[in-house]
């Protein structure tokens, strides 16, 4: 007879670590079948009666406070079921808090809070912690307990902190069968106090289980209502068949040694400022290729506004209202590529052609399920949340080996490839003339700095009181240009490149936005099926190049300093939870905090990858990397942690929408692959403020921790900004 798998049950609070956790879990019990609710998805009335199903129950983190019920939700009433009720039970960080005030024990803050924190953990050598060494663990906490003396919570582990004393970081119950801890054993650097922790806690429940319910056997198959079996690995989203039909992608390539990527724009039409233009640009290294759209009047164009149910598809002649029904606008992007994927590329080329364009930070709240205020008329600066256009004819440019593919998903498209070919052949070579700006042509209007001082402290308060671990502030500068001193778009975007050029850069002109971007951020990068992987490189550390500045120095300003690395460490986890959320087991860190040389920065990067089951089909595959970014949206390095409640806190302390600022700008290949880049060091205008004097917005900010000061969070936004500024002839 086969054995039955046990089923454990993980409640969520609200987490960005979740799914991390939930990966030790299977990694711990890999023959579980593991169920996933949220902390207020279920009454205790509604979980009783499959509750005593389960083999065990896992109680995850979150932020908040476990004496705040919207906080804690169902968790407070784990802990007080009936005897025959009981399961075994294992509480990570608010559930150990959870079960220790529900015990009779009292909560405090720390004097020094402890996120993205390492610390030793000595115990006492039993329980769960049997036959483990003293522990290496991450700590992601503001608030603690203290056991009610001759109480039913009994300490098993803790910390000597010089700045804290002693911190309980694990106990059990007494007389029920419960165990937590106080720091987070899915974290990236916790060591052996992760895996042999949760074996340690299977073996446990298993022989309670074994004596205290002799008749309990796990079922085939376990029904719960408003619940996901993790890992929930993504399905494609068309309802229709996988097109069997496949297009082709008909492209030749050509050396162009000397061949300024500038002038190519310029050959295809950039200067006409009534046409969208869509220009990706690695302008720096460690970039290797840059796209051009070669766009045209029939160039299908979308845009659509979060709090709308409806898409704008538009060309040159013609408007179409797409209304969204019971879909969602991830489902319509996704059966609109389903319908045209190509096949025939030349794979070593990260584009053949397909959706190009931006999606605001505000894009991301809807799968978050953060709120969003907006009244018609849409947002204060009206850029739509989805701006895309389908781009069926692309050049790309391989800038470090000087090879060009002339590209096109149209069927019978030699002649324009030939023509094309032949007409850049007799472009002239060597590099175009870079505009100047005068200093001090364009004034600036900067955020207040000592509300921007006053804002860090108060985001601290949301630290030490546990609802964020980090919040990743900013603020937004308007730079005007009089309007006897415009230049036109294009030459801005020339002039911000040489000032400040950047690996990830771009010029997306669509209508109603114009976008120039430097950014030196790469957000996510997904291969094409079959074995599609997906990469994430945060950026979490930054040092402005000078010339004393070496490597040796910025490493040791960046890789020694332990804010940076709390602050890298915070969004490597989070990114990771995104991830197994999207893929299941198979993520892995390949670099951790790794400091890297930029053209004007020095930078400390770390690097995620995650992929499906080899076993996946090659439709699910396929759509891997959108599913990716609908759940890793906004980007974790621009939000903080826990995700969900850093934004929602961000969004009513900073007190406007930022836009595409934050957000993401790239492409989805037609097959399959993608590549979006963090919209950070950007600048954008509206064409209604086109016509007079120009308002260009700008962001910058930077990742608020306990560890920050106000004066030094100011100069780091500086710091950010300047590039930027300096294409306008202005500094920070």
């Amino acid at each position: 007879m086969a054995t039955v798998q046990p089923h454990v049950l993980l409640i969520d609070s609200y987490d960005s670590f979740a799914f991390n956790l939930a990966a030790l879990v299977k990694k711990a019990i890999p023959d579980c079948t593991l169920h996933v609710i949220k902390n207020d998805s279920h009454t205790i009335q509604e979980l009783l009666p499959s509750l005593s199903k389960f083999s065990a129950i896992v109680v995850g983190p979150g932020p908040g406070s476990p004496d705040i019920p919207t906080d804690i939700g169902v968790v407070c009433d784990i802990w007080k079921v009936a005897n025959e009720n009981l399961v075994p039970t294992f509480g990570v960080c608010l559930g150990q808090q959870s079960l220790g005030v529900e015990n009779g024990a009292t909560i405090h803050r720390l004097g020094t809070v402890k996120h993205g924190q390492v610390s030793v953990v000595k115990h006492t050598g039993t329980e769960i912690f049997a036959g483990l060494p003293d522990l290496k663990v991450v700590r992601y906490h503001s608030l603690h307990i203290r056991p009610k003396a001759g109480g039913e919570i009994e300490e098993l582990a803790w910390s000597e902190d010089e700045d804290n004393g002693t911190i309980v970081m694990g106990v059990r119950h007494l007389s029920k069968p419960f165990w937590a801890v106080q720091y987070h054993p899915e974290s990236i650097l916790t060591d052996e106090g992760g895996l042999g922790i949760f074996r340690n806690f299977w073996k446990l429940a298993s022989d309670w289980n074994t004596i205290n319910r002799p008749h309990f056997r796990p079922q085939a198959t376990l029904e719960l209502s408003k619940s996901h079996v993790w890992p929930r690995v993504s399905k494609p989203y068309s309802a229709n068949a996988a097109n069997k039909t496949l297009g082709k992608v008909t492209f030749s390539t050509m050396e162009v040694p000397g061949l300024s990527v500038l002038r190519l724009c310029e050959f295809l039409g950039v200067n006409d400022e009534s046409k969208r233009f869509v220009f990706l640009d690695s302008a720096a290294h460690p970039g290797q290729f840059s796209m051009i759209g070669c766009l045209n009047d029939d160039t299908a164009q979308f845009t659509h506004f979060v709090h709308e149910n409806h898409i704008e598809e538009s060309n040159a002649h013609s408007k179409v209202r797409h209304e969204l029904g019971n879909k969602d606008v991830w489902t319509f992007f996704d059966e609109y590529r389903e319908a045209r994927k190509v096949v025939g590329g030349d794979r070593t080329v990260p584009f053949w052609g397909g959706f190009a364009g931006y999606l605001t930070y505000e894009a991301g709240f809807p799968p978050l399920g953060a709120g969003l205020k907006r009244e018609d008329g849409h947002t204060a600066i009206n850029h739509p949340d989805f701006n895309m256009v389908w781009v069926d004819r692309s050049i790309i440019v391989d800038i470090q080996n000087d090879k060009m593919w002339i590209q096109s998903l149209l069927p019978n498209d030699d002649a324009w490839i030939q023509e094309t070919a032949q007409q850049i052949s007799e472009l002239p070579k060597g590099e175009i003339p870079v505009p100047t700006v005068a200093q001090g042509s364009s004034p600036v209007s900067f955020p207040d700095p000592e509300q921007y001082k006053t804002d860090v402290k108060r985001c601290q308060e949301f630290l030490f009181s546990g609802d964020s671990y980090e919040l990743c502030l900013t603020g937004q500068t308007h730079i005007t240009v009089p309007k006897e001193k415009t230049v036109p778009t294009w030459e801005r975007y020339k002039i911000l490149r040489g000032v400040n050029a950047a690996p990830h850069a771009g010029y997306l002109r669509l209508q109603p936005t114009t976008f120039l971007s430097c950014s030196p951020e790469r957000f996510l990068s997904y291969s094409r099926s079959p074995g599609a992987v997906c990469e994430l490189r945060p950026i979490k550390g930054t040092v402005r190049k000078m010339p004393h500045i070496t490597r040796e120095i910025a490493e040791e300003m960046l890789a020694g300093s332990r804010k940076e690395i709390a602050e890298n460490l915070m969004i490597v986890d989070l990114i990771r939870h995104d991830l197994h959320n999207a893929v299941g087991e198979n993520v892995v860190c390949s670099k951790f905090c790794g400091v890297e040389e930029y053209e004007t920065l020095w930078q400390l990067v770390s690097v995620i990858e995650g992929s499906l089951p080899k076993d996946t089909p090659e439709d699910v595959d396929d759509s891997l990397g959108w599913e990716v970014l609908r759940r890793g949206l906004p980007p974790g390095s621009m939000t903080g942690a826990p995700k969900k409640r850093s934004v929602e806190i961000l969004y009513n302390l900073e007190g406007f929408e930022r836009g595409p600022y934050s957000g993401v700008f790239g492409y989805w290949c037609a097959g399959g692959g993608g590549d979006w880049s963090v919209t950070i060091r950007s600048v954008f205008l509206h064409d209604s403020e086109k016509n007079g004097d120009e308002r260009w917005y700008v962001g910058a900010g930077g990742a608020i921790t306990a560890l920050s000061e106000p004066e030094s969070e100011l100069e780091e936004t500086r710091v950010k900004l300047n590039g930027v500024l300096l294409g306008f002839g202005a500094s920070s």
